[in-house]
């Protein structure tokens, strides 16, 4: 007699205390599933992945950085075994069982994929535009994508919760850039590529927002291009355009504008890597949307007042764009980089510079940003 399958349950964990037991690249997709479900997430491991780091920064899970405890089980209502090793797995889940605890993760732990006749396979490269966040929000082609994909190299930005989607076997590579903390150089992303392709796999490059928008997709292309590795690229939803929407705030409105200009914050206007004409971008009567601006925000503004545009034009920066801690924080130009600040906001976020940012569906004519 063959064993039962697993019976399909739903678990409302909105609110509720889950203990996750592992934080690799193996435990990202269920972590992610967690967070966006509402629940309370502890992860307990004495390492954990690039992006788990990213997220315990934000103060978006609890990072317990040791070896598991008996006690970490109590007073959690559910238990996830995601250590990718089987004999912690396998504790885990006696342990909750001793507790009668909902236990998932630990009977299916990911093995190293190593695909059947690999070497005489051509092997491609997958480049993703996962959306801004929200699983819901990656396109039908790219979790198909993800579906198929023998190595998963992902960003701390993509839609996680999409990688428990990803087939058993399939190898997950974190290659997370955290502000201020651990990254991995475009370098190694290049090599990786190009030496897990040229094994004879799928790989899928899984990125936040769209490859092509502030996400080097251009030059991992290239990079696997000059190997002679064939590239498929599926674009994305740009959070660029995804955050503003989902904060309430239309890019472009027949009565207030005729375009929006993006543009990236990393580097403050005056740095010698600057290439931006901040003249014109306060003549260009469009809207502006600046990315990786929350250290630079402050110094962008006053730019642009500088070179004439109204200090009291409205502005908002939207935080964790469609996930469930997003965040808005509504301003005008002169004081929307104290505002940001004083708020705590942190990466990754956006900020709508223009009339557009003070819409209000709800009144007609009036664009204030109160």
């Amino acid at each position: 007699m063959t064993a039962p399958p697993d019976l399909p349950a739903e678990l409302d964990v909105a609110g509720r205390p889950v203990l996750v037991v592992g934080g690799g690249p193996e435990a990202l997709g269920a972590i992610a599933q967690l967070r966006v479900s509402g629940a309370d997430v502890t992860v307990v491991a004495p390492s954990v992945a690039a992006a788990v780091t990213d997220l315990a920064g934000r103060g978006l899970l609890r990072w317990e950085r040791r070896e598991l405890q008996e006690t970490d089980l109590d007073n959690v209502w559910l238990v996830v075994a995601a250590s990718a090793d089987p004999a912690l797995d396998e504790r885990v889940r006696d342990l909750a069982d001793i507790r009668r605890l909902f236990c998932l993760g630990g009977s299916a732990t990911r093995a190293p994929h190593s695909p059947e006749n690999s070497a005489a396979r051509a092997g491609r490269v997958v480049l993703v535009g996962g959306g801004p966040g929200d699983p819901g929000l990656i396109t039908v082609a790219g979790l198909a994508a993800v579906r198929s994909a023998d190595v998963v190299i992902t960003d701390r930005l993509a839609p996680l919760a999409v990688l428990a989607d990803a087939r058993a076997g399939a190898e997950i590579i974190d290659v997370s850039k955290v502000p201020h903390g651990r990254s991995t150089p475009q370098e190694t992303i290049n090599e990786l590529l190009i030496e897990r392709a040229n094994a004879g796999n799928t790989v899928v490059r899984l990125k936040g927002g769209d490859n092509f928008v502030f996400g080097r997709g251009g030059e991992e292309w290239r990079a696997c291009a000059l190997a002679g590795i064939e590239v498929q690229v599926i674009p994305g939803v740009s959070s660029a355009i995804a955050a503003p929407a989902l904060a309430g705030i239309p890019l472009t409105h027949r009565t207030a504008n005729q375009g929006f200009t993006v543009i990236t914050g990393h580097v403050p206007p005056g740095d010698v890597r600057s290439t931006i004409d901040y003249a014109a971008l306060a003549r260009s009567g469009t809207a502006l949307v600046v990315m990786m601006g929350v250290g630079t925000l402050g110094a962008i503004t006053m730019e642009l007042i500088r070179y004439g545009l109204d200090p009291a034009t409205p502005a908002a920066t939207i935080a964790d764009g469609t996930l469930p801690s997003q965040r808005v924080v509504r301003s005008t130009l002169l004081d929307i980089g104290p505002a940001t600040a004083e708020a705590g906001i942190r990466p990754p976020a956006v900020t709508v510079i223009g009339s557009v940012a003070a819409f209000d569906p709800t009144v007609q004519g009036r664009w204030s940003w109160e």
